[in-house]
């Protein structure tokens, strides 16, 4: 199953987002990287890179981050790992989260998940 991480400069967000994302289905592996490793608001590249080490299995796993820095750190991460089922999601965090959580539970793969998430937003669905 596809893995999700969410990517914010605060650790209550990340973790709020995780919350509402795993009652929509419960079995998919969420990870969070949020805030700094001194609990103060940003991005850390070594939060977001164990996150993804977390979730990301042989089904791959995609990032949804919340602004800016987190989402060029996340690209970074994705650079680094050279893995092409670990994919950023363009995407309002919550709603494309909680969708994908959705998507992942049904069984769907990476690129369903990223197309039907993006295309979604792109309709204002």
């Amino acid at each position: 199953m596809v893995g999700i991480v969410i990517v914010s400069h605060s650790q209550k967000l990340a973790e709020g987002v995780k919350e509402l994302a795993e009652m929509m289905a419960r079995e998919v592996q969420i990870a969070v990287a949020g805030g700094l490793e001194d609990g103060m608001c940003g991005v850390s590249y070594e939060r977001i890179n164990d996150a993804v080490e977390e979730v990301c299995g042989r089904d791959g796993a995609v990032i949804f981050g919340d602004m800016g820095s987190a989402v060029i750190t996340s690209e970074l991460v994705i650079d680094e790992m050279k893995d092409d089922k670990l994919r950023l999601v363009h995407a309002p965090l919550v709603e494309g989260a909680v969708r994908a959580a959705a998507l992942a539970s049904g069984g769907a793969d990476v690129e369903t998940i990223v197309s039907r998430v993006e295309a979604s937003w792109q309709q204002g669905i």
